[in-house]
Protein backbone atom coordinates (compact mmCIF):
# COMPACT_ATOMS: atom_id res chain seq x y z
CA UNK A 1 0.00 0.00 0.00
CA UNK A 2 2.93 2.29 1.35
CA UNK A 3 4.62 1.48 -2.41
CA UNK A 4 1.77 2.31 -4.43
CA UNK A 5 1.03 5.82 -2.34
CA UNK A 6 4.28 7.07 -3.24
CA UNK A 7 3.78 6.85 -6.38
CA UNK A 8 0.95 8.90 -6.46
CA UNK A 9 1.03 12.71 -7.90
CA UNK A 10 0.38 14.21 -4.71
CA UNK A 11 1.19 15.94 -1.22
CA UNK A 12 -0.39 13.28 1.09
CA UNK A 13 0.03 13.68 5.17
CA UNK A 14 -0.82 10.10 7.30
CA UNK A 15 -3.31 11.26 9.68
CA UNK A 16 -4.62 8.55 11.14
CA UNK A 17 -2.13 5.56 10.47
CA UNK A 18 -1.18 2.37 12.34
CA UNK A 19 1.20 4.44 14.22
CA UNK A 20 2.43 4.21 18.20
CA UNK A 21 -0.84 1.68 19.05
CA UNK A 22 0.27 -1.26 16.71
CA UNK A 23 3.89 -0.26 17.15
CA UNK A 24 4.03 -0.83 12.69
CA UNK A 25 7.24 0.72 10.86
CA UNK A 26 5.65 2.76 8.45
CA UNK A 27 2.13 4.70 7.55
CA UNK A 28 2.52 6.48 10.69
CA UNK A 29 1.10 9.51 11.51
CA UNK A 30 2.75 12.43 10.22
CA UNK A 31 4.38 10.62 7.00
CA UNK A 32 4.34 12.32 4.12
CA UNK A 33 3.70 10.32 0.90
CA UNK A 34 3.86 11.03 -2.58
CA UNK A 35 5.51 12.85 -4.90
CA UNK A 36 4.74 16.43 -3.09
CA UNK A 37 2.63 17.81 -5.97
CA UNK A 38 -0.83 19.11 -5.58
CA UNK A 39 -3.35 18.36 -4.78
CA UNK A 40 -2.89 18.78 -0.67
CA UNK A 41 -4.64 15.36 0.93
CA UNK A 42 -4.90 13.71 4.34
CA UNK A 43 -5.14 10.29 4.06
CA UNK A 44 -6.43 7.55 6.74
CA UNK A 45 -5.18 4.28 6.35
CA UNK A 46 -6.04 0.67 8.25
CA UNK A 47 -3.93 -1.58 5.99
CA UNK A 48 -5.52 -5.02 7.82
CA UNK A 49 -8.88 -4.09 9.87
CA UNK A 50 -9.69 -7.00 11.67
CA UNK A 51 -6.22 -8.40 12.67
CA UNK A 52 -7.43 -11.21 14.54
CA UNK A 53 -10.20 -12.20 12.41
CA UNK A 54 -7.37 -12.68 9.73
CA UNK A 55 -4.69 -14.44 11.92
CA UNK A 56 -7.19 -16.92 12.82
CA UNK A 57 -9.13 -17.38 10.01
CA UNK A 58 -12.37 -15.82 10.22
CA UNK A 59 -14.51 -13.62 8.21
CA UNK A 60 -14.64 -10.25 7.55
CA UNK A 61 -10.87 -8.48 7.12
CA UNK A 62 -10.62 -5.59 4.84
CA UNK A 63 -7.89 -2.70 3.96
CA UNK A 64 -9.55 0.08 4.02
CA UNK A 65 -7.86 4.02 3.10
CA UNK A 66 -9.63 7.58 3.30
CA UNK A 67 -8.56 10.59 1.86
CA UNK A 68 -9.73 14.27 2.03
CA UNK A 69 -8.61 17.66 1.57
CA UNK A 70 -5.83 18.70 3.98
CA UNK A 71 -7.13 19.86 7.80
CA UNK A 72 -10.00 18.04 6.79
CA UNK A 73 -9.59 14.60 8.71
CA UNK A 74 -9.61 14.68 12.62
CA UNK A 75 -6.17 14.13 14.06
CA UNK A 76 -6.93 12.33 17.70
CA UNK A 77 -2.86 12.56 18.57
CA UNK A 78 -2.78 10.32 21.31
CA UNK A 79 -6.53 9.02 22.18
CA UNK A 80 -6.45 5.59 20.91
CA UNK A 81 -10.25 4.68 21.73
CA UNK A 82 -13.60 6.57 21.17
CA UNK A 83 -17.06 5.58 21.89
CA UNK A 84 -19.06 5.11 19.18
CA UNK A 85 -22.76 5.62 17.55
CA UNK A 86 -23.23 4.81 14.04
CA UNK A 87 -26.45 4.35 11.64
CA UNK A 88 -27.58 4.77 8.13
CA UNK A 89 -29.20 7.60 6.32
CA UNK A 90 -32.34 6.62 6.88
CA UNK A 91 -31.60 7.80 11.31
CA UNK A 92 -28.72 9.34 10.39
CA UNK A 93 -30.84 12.34 12.06
CA UNK A 94 -32.21 11.05 14.83
CA UNK A 95 -29.09 9.74 17.19
CA UNK A 96 -27.41 10.93 20.12
CA UNK A 97 -24.92 9.56 21.70
CA UNK A 98 -25.66 11.79 24.98
CA UNK A 99 -28.86 10.06 25.47
CA UNK A 100 -29.35 6.22 26.91
CA UNK A 101 -29.26 3.47 24.88
CA UNK A 102 -32.77 2.66 25.28
CA UNK A 103 -33.93 6.45 23.86
CA UNK A 104 -31.81 5.79 20.49
CA UNK A 105 -33.13 2.46 19.52
CA UNK A 106 -36.57 3.47 19.83
CA UNK A 107 -35.88 7.16 18.05
CA UNK A 108 -33.78 4.60 15.35
CA UNK A 109 -36.23 1.89 15.05
CA UNK A 110 -38.47 4.41 14.62
CA UNK A 111 -37.08 6.14 12.00
CA UNK A 112 -36.55 2.58 10.16
CA UNK A 113 -40.20 1.77 10.30
CA UNK A 114 -39.53 -1.75 12.06
CA UNK A 115 -40.35 -2.90 15.69
CA UNK A 116 -36.86 -2.45 17.75
CA UNK A 117 -37.29 -6.32 18.50
CA UNK A 118 -36.26 -6.73 14.78
CA UNK A 119 -33.41 -4.04 15.17
CA UNK A 120 -29.95 -5.30 15.28
CA UNK A 121 -27.11 -3.98 17.28
CA UNK A 122 -23.06 -4.63 16.56
CA UNK A 123 -20.49 -4.35 18.86
CA UNK A 124 -17.09 -5.59 19.11
CA UNK A 125 -17.08 -8.56 21.56
CA UNK A 126 -15.41 -7.01 24.60
CA UNK A 127 -15.70 -7.29 28.13
CA UNK A 128 -16.08 -3.24 28.79
CA UNK A 129 -19.55 -3.45 26.81
CA UNK A 130 -21.39 -5.80 29.06
CA UNK A 131 -23.53 -3.26 30.48
CA UNK A 132 -24.41 -2.22 26.98
CA UNK A 133 -25.29 -5.88 26.31
CA UNK A 134 -27.30 -5.50 28.91
CA UNK A 135 -29.15 -1.91 28.14
CA UNK A 136 -29.75 -3.31 24.10
CA UNK A 137 -31.48 -6.16 25.36
CA UNK A 138 -33.29 -4.65 28.38
CA UNK A 139 -34.35 -2.22 25.32
CA UNK A 140 -35.35 -5.28 22.99
CA UNK A 141 -32.96 -4.88 20.28
CA UNK A 142 -31.11 -8.05 18.98
CA UNK A 143 -27.34 -7.71 19.36
CA UNK A 144 -24.68 -8.79 17.27
CA UNK A 145 -20.74 -9.70 18.71
CA UNK A 146 -18.32 -8.81 16.49
CA UNK A 147 -14.58 -10.29 17.55
CA UNK A 148 -12.77 -7.25 15.42
CA UNK A 149 -13.11 -4.93 12.72
CA UNK A 150 -15.71 -2.18 13.82
CA UNK A 151 -14.91 -0.17 10.34
CA UNK A 152 -16.62 -2.75 7.87
CA UNK A 153 -19.69 -3.03 10.76
CA UNK A 154 -20.01 0.77 10.51
CA UNK A 155 -20.08 0.58 7.00
CA UNK A 156 -22.87 -2.52 6.95
CA UNK A 157 -25.34 0.39 9.01
CA UNK A 158 -25.60 2.14 5.46
CA UNK A 159 -25.61 -0.82 3.39
CA UNK A 160 -28.88 -2.19 2.13
CA UNK A 161 -29.35 -5.83 3.38
CA UNK A 162 -26.59 -5.92 5.69
CA UNK A 163 -29.02 -7.09 8.35
CA UNK A 164 -27.29 -4.26 10.69
CA UNK A 165 -28.67 -1.07 12.00
CA UNK A 166 -26.71 0.36 14.30
CA UNK A 167 -23.15 0.37 15.50
CA UNK A 168 -22.93 0.78 19.45
CA UNK A 169 -19.58 0.83 22.22
CA UNK A 170 -16.23 1.84 22.38
CA UNK A 171 -13.43 0.72 19.76
CA UNK A 172 -10.46 2.56 17.95
CA UNK A 173 -10.23 6.27 17.47
CA UNK A 174 -8.39 5.85 14.19
CA UNK A 175 -11.15 3.44 13.19
CA UNK A 176 -13.80 5.39 13.75
CA UNK A 177 -12.54 8.88 11.32
CA UNK A 178 -12.37 6.23 8.33
CA UNK A 179 -15.75 4.90 9.30
CA UNK A 180 -16.85 8.69 9.61
CA UNK A 181 -15.37 8.90 5.82
CA UNK A 182 -17.19 5.98 4.39
CA UNK A 183 -20.67 6.68 6.37
CA UNK A 184 -20.26 10.62 4.78
CA UNK A 185 -20.36 9.17 1.20
CA UNK A 186 -22.92 6.96 2.75
CA UNK A 187 -25.33 9.10 3.67
CA UNK A 188 -24.96 7.91 7.33
CA UNK A 189 -23.79 9.52 10.14
CA UNK A 190 -21.17 8.35 13.51
CA UNK A 191 -21.38 10.34 16.62
CA UNK A 192 -18.69 9.73 18.82
CA UNK A 193 -16.79 11.05 22.35
CA UNK A 194 -12.82 10.17 23.41
CA UNK A 195 -12.97 7.36 25.63
CA UNK A 196 -9.76 7.52 28.61
CA UNK A 197 -8.60 3.96 29.25
CA UNK A 198 -7.25 5.41 32.48
CA UNK A 199 -5.72 8.80 34.07
CA UNK A 200 -3.19 8.47 32.03
CA UNK A 201 -4.78 8.24 29.27
CA UNK A 202 -7.18 11.45 30.04
CA UNK A 203 -4.45 13.73 31.61
CA UNK A 204 -2.51 12.74 27.91
CA UNK A 205 -5.84 13.65 25.72
CA UNK A 206 -6.51 16.51 27.84
CA UNK A 207 -3.19 18.13 27.63
CA UNK A 208 -3.44 17.56 23.71
CA UNK A 209 -6.13 20.38 23.73
CA UNK A 210 -9.29 17.84 23.58
CA UNK A 211 -12.19 17.33 25.51
CA UNK A 212 -13.54 13.85 26.33
CA UNK A 213 -17.08 14.73 26.85
CA UNK A 214 -17.42 16.50 23.45
CA UNK A 215 -19.43 15.00 21.02
CA UNK A 216 -17.75 14.49 17.59
CA UNK A 217 -19.36 14.29 14.77
CA UNK A 218 -19.61 12.81 11.64
CA UNK A 219 -18.20 16.56 10.05
CA UNK A 220 -16.11 16.97 12.77
CA UNK A 221 -14.40 13.51 12.15
CA UNK A 222 -14.18 13.84 8.28
CA UNK A 223 -15.01 17.30 6.81
CA UNK A 224 -14.36 18.54 3.38
CA UNK A 225 -15.97 17.95 0.21
CA UNK A 226 -13.11 15.62 -1.45
CA UNK A 227 -13.49 12.72 0.53
CA UNK A 228 -13.09 9.20 -1.15
CA UNK A 229 -12.91 6.00 0.29
CA UNK A 230 -11.90 2.40 -0.20
CA UNK A 231 -12.45 -0.68 0.69
CA UNK A 232 -10.69 -4.39 -0.24
CA UNK A 233 -11.45 -7.72 1.29
CA UNK A 234 -9.04 -9.96 2.91
CA UNK A 235 -11.26 -12.31 3.93
CA UNK A 236 -14.57 -13.63 3.15
CA UNK A 237 -17.49 -11.21 4.83
CA UNK A 238 -20.78 -9.53 4.40
CA UNK A 239 -19.15 -6.70 3.35
CA UNK A 240 -17.01 -7.54 0.53
CA UNK A 241 -15.50 -11.11 -0.69
CA UNK A 242 -11.81 -11.53 0.64
CA UNK A 243 -8.94 -12.33 -1.77
CA UNK A 244 -9.07 -15.55 -3.99
CA UNK A 245 -5.69 -16.83 -5.09
CA UNK A 246 -5.63 -19.50 -8.24
CA UNK A 247 -2.51 -20.48 -10.33
CA UNK A 248 -2.56 -17.49 -12.62
CA UNK A 249 -3.22 -15.15 -9.56
CA UNK A 250 -5.61 -13.76 -7.65
CA UNK A 251 -8.61 -11.91 -7.50
CA UNK A 252 -10.08 -9.16 -5.14
CA UNK A 253 -13.68 -7.26 -4.32
CA UNK A 254 -13.60 -3.67 -3.83
CA UNK A 255 -15.99 -1.22 -2.36
CA UNK A 256 -14.68 2.33 -3.81
CA UNK A 257 -16.76 5.58 -2.87
CA UNK A 258 -16.54 9.61 -3.32
CA UNK A 259 -18.31 11.86 -1.28
CA UNK A 260 -19.12 15.07 -4.16
CA UNK A 261 -20.27 13.02 -7.05
CA UNK A 262 -22.15 10.25 -4.51
CA UNK A 263 -21.08 7.33 -6.39
CA UNK A 264 -20.52 3.72 -4.90
CA UNK A 265 -18.99 1.22 -7.26
CA UNK A 266 -18.25 -2.47 -6.33
CA UNK A 267 -15.28 -3.28 -7.92
CA UNK A 268 -14.37 -6.95 -9.06
CA UNK A 269 -10.54 -7.52 -9.91
CA UNK A 270 -8.83 -10.07 -11.55
CA UNK A 271 -5.31 -10.11 -10.62
CA UNK A 272 -2.73 -11.73 -13.26
CA UNK A 273 1.15 -12.40 -11.86
CA UNK A 274 2.67 -12.61 -15.52
CA UNK A 275 3.90 -8.98 -15.37
CA UNK A 276 7.52 -8.35 -14.10
CA UNK A 277 7.41 -8.76 -10.16
CA UNK A 278 8.87 -4.84 -9.98
CA UNK A 279 5.82 -4.07 -11.57
CA UNK A 280 3.79 -6.16 -9.58
CA UNK A 281 0.90 -4.05 -7.59
CA UNK A 282 -0.27 -4.55 -3.99
CA UNK A 283 -3.24 -6.08 -3.65
CA UNK A 284 -4.97 -3.72 -0.88
CA UNK A 285 -3.97 -0.79 -2.99
CA UNK A 286 -4.77 -1.61 -6.49
CA UNK A 287 -8.28 -0.19 -6.83
CA UNK A 288 -7.09 2.91 -5.23
CA UNK A 289 -4.10 3.34 -7.53
CA UNK A 290 -6.73 2.49 -10.88
CA UNK A 291 -9.39 5.04 -9.31
CA UNK A 292 -7.09 8.38 -7.53
CA UNK A 293 -5.91 9.56 -11.15
CA UNK A 294 -10.08 9.94 -12.06
CA UNK A 295 -11.47 10.73 -8.71
CA UNK A 296 -9.30 13.29 -7.50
Amino acid sequence: MRNVLGSISFDGVVVIGEGAKDKAPMLFCGERIGDGSPPSVDIAVDPLDGTTACAQGRSGAVAVIALSERGALFDPGPAFYMEKLAVGPAAAHVIDIRASVATNLHAIASALRKPIEDTTVVMLDRPRHAKLVSEVRAAGARIRLISDGDVAAAIATARPGSNVDVLMGIGGTPEGVIAAAALKCLGGSIQGRLWPRDEADRSAIIAAGFDPSTVLTTEMLCGGQEVLFAATGVSDGELLQGVRFTSEGATTSSLVMRYRSGTIREINTTHRWKQPASLRPTLTAVQLAGAMPTHA
